[in-house]
């Protein structure tokens, strides 16, 4: 749990203000348009330097600053939405990034390696997905103008553009990284 010489600080899954989990717990990472959900919490899972994005529990749930969300608004209003979440023992805000977008945009020849769900026996409402995608590839002329997304088929994957990636590389402190999606793989 440590990146580099840093403890790494983490988020538990989110759930109600009331203590109750959500029902749809992975609804954050599904690439649609929630209702207002109400008032979100999460709490601290493991200790280390706070950062202003993470990503919350097993499903991922993309957590950031207040400056991190003001990026969002500014570049890509109508690909997010932006709900508020307090972190047990945090003073500052914090929001949900949903993306809401889900495009076509898997270029699979262009990847390393691409994982389906066994053909014979996929899990159920996982069929034709994709499990697992090494050195992820997408074709950019099929995003549609969308700067932060989900693919369909392979909604694991929270994909941004360069103008936001750029943005948020200047916010700093983040606890993501970023992984190019287009062009060709760098030589091993």
């Amino acid at each position: 749990m440590r990146l580099g010489d840093v403890p790494q600080w983490l988020l538990a899954t989110a759930f109600r203000d009331s203590g109750e989990a959500f029902d749809e717990p992975w609804m954050f990472v599904d690439g649609r348009v929630l209702p207002d959900p109400g008032t979100i919490t999460t709490r601290i899972s493991h200790p280390g330097e706070k950062r202003a994005f993470v990503f919350a529990g097993v499903e991922e749930t993309p957590i950031v600053s207040e400056a991190v969300a003001n990026v969002f608004r500014a570049l890509a209003p109508g690909d997010v939405q932006l709900f508020p979440v307090s972190i047990e023992g945090e003073g500052q805000r914090f929001f949900v990034v949903n993306a809401i977008k889900v495009v076509d945009a898997i270029d699979e020849a262009g990847c390393r390696e691409v994982h389906h769900y066994d053909e014979d026996a996929p899990a159920p409402g996982y069929e034709g997905e994709y499990n697992w995608i090494y050195g992820l590839r997408i074709d950019p002329s099929k995003t549609e103008g969308a700067h932060v997304f989900r693919l369909k088929k392979f909604k694991t994957a929270f994909i941004v553009s360069e103008d936001i990636k750029n943005a948020l590389e200047a916010v700093g402190n983040l606890g993501v990284s970023f992984e190019r999606v287009t062009g060709p793989h760098e030589p091993s």
